[in-house]
């Protein structure tokens, strides 16, 4: 059909662009509704689940997210990692988390549901400061010939192993706390939630 048959010109051009002006202002309206299908920031920060893809940790590495406003570590434990816990039992204050601040699946030497996996709150149990990273092993750490690994509370000197267990004699009362959380799948956890509150 041309212009100059039963539709002019002018008349097509306006319905063509108000099909389109209608079309782009139905999306832009939808948009806000969509997205409050989301989490909001305030709901993150009041404890709504965090998923996380845990596919691109690498084994001797950390990642960070938050929780409820808290930093969460996922440690990608290396063998090594997990056979230096097994020679710790003897300068841990509660090696097997026996105090019921911890969910079940806690309560192993491992500290978690998959033992290369650590999710633990990164704050420490004594005022609430956030430890620092300390992977490297031996005298190299600057702590001590017989250092394994682990966290060091730079406010106080609490130590705590790959597992967030504390040391003996510490001024960090507990092992770093574990959040509910479980797997959906071997690439995806979900914090903030375990199978029996889901």
């Amino acid at each position: 059909m041309s212009c100059d048959d039963k539709v002019d010109c002018g008349r097509r051009r306006l319905l063509v662009a108000t099909s389109v002006a209608g079309g782009v202002a139905g999306v832009a309206a939808a948009i806000p509704f969509v997205s409050t299908f989301a989490p909001s920031e305030r709901a993150k920060s009041a404890g709504a689940p965090v998923e996380v893809d845990i596919s691109q940790i690498a084994p001797g590495q950390m990642m960070t997210v938050e929780w409820r406003g808290k930093p969460v570590w996922i440690i990608h434990r290396t063998k090594e990692m997990l056979d230096g816990l097994t020679k710790l039992t003897d300068r841990i204050a509660d090696p097997k988390s026996d105090r019921p601040m911890q969910p079940e699946y806690a309560k192993n030497e491992h500290r978690s549901i998959k033992p290369e996996y650590l999710v633990a709150v990164g704050i420490c149990t004594h005022l609430g400061c956030s430890p620092s990273e300390k992977f490297k092993t031996g005298a190299e750490s600057g702590i001590d010939a017989e250092w394994t690994g682990g966290f060091l509370c730079p406010c106080h000197g609490s130590t705590f192993d790959l597992a967030g267990r504390v040391y003996k004699s510490k001024p960090a009362p507990d092992n770093l706390e574990i959040p509910p959380h479980y797997y959906l799948s071997d690439a995806k956890i979900l914090i903030g939630e375990d199978k029996k509150g889901a």
